[in-house]
């Protein structure tokens, strides 16, 4: 049996002037354009998904605050973007309607989402590389007892909790430099489809631009 498919396509979305909101985004400068890594953001496939990722976080934001405890996760591709969980179809169409029409009145913030993968990713890395160190990294004395290398546990729990919380700040930094693009230039959405993969619900919300 083959998984119901629900598609519902946008009115035309009405852009209102820009207004800038101080915000991370705002306060870093601009990326120097002949830096190679400013080139490789700058690829057609690349920058779609970065545009979608922007629009994935505005629309989690919107649901967020208008539907109450959600459980929601969210990825995005070239062609848009998913979200897993239990919302209503109409409720995904409308926030995925305003986060466009934000982010294109010029509200760079709803590309951030403290819960994206970026901040886990960037979380774990300075945890573990802190409390590797903290143990003596590639230069620790073997021949130190068991004893000696447990009393260094503390500073190594104290590296890893100092690498969370830096974690923060430079995964909203990552998110504003590479994983998202605030100006999403002319992204438009065609239809958002839902359907259900193994007891979960999944919407598509399909975009161009």
């Amino acid at each position: 049996m083959r998984p119901r498919t629900l598609v519902v396509r946008p009115r035309t979305l009405v852009v209102r002037p820009r207004t800038l909101v101080p915000n991370v985004c705002d306060r870093l400068r601009p990326m120097n354009r002949s830096s190679p890594l400013s080139a490789f953001l700058s690829v057609p496939l690349i920058s779609l998904v970065r545009r979608n990722h922007a629009l994935e976080h505005a629309t989690m934001h919107l649901l967020s605050k208008r539907q109450g405890n959600l459980r929601l996760v969210g990825r995005s591709s070239p062609w848009g973007f998913y979200i897993y969980g239990d919302v209503p179809t109409e409720s995904v169409l409308k926030a995925s309607q305003d986060g466009l029409r934000r982010l294109k009145a010029g509200h760079r913030e709803m590309a951030i989402h403290p819960n994206c993968g970026s901040n886990l990713a960037v979380a774990g890395i300075l945890a573990g590389l802190g409390a590797f160190l903290a143990l003596g990294g590639l230069t620790a004395d073997r021949s130190k007892s068991r004893l000696d290398r447990l009393a260094r546990l503390p500073l190594a729990f104290s590296a890893a909790t100092l690498g969370i919380v830096l974690a923060q700040p430079l995964g909203r930094v990552l998110q504003a430099r590479v994983t998202t693009q605030p100006d999403v230039g002319d992204l438009r959405i065609v239809d958002v489809t839902r359907e259900t993969k193994a007891g979960i619900t999944v919407h598509h919300v399909h975009t161009e631009g």
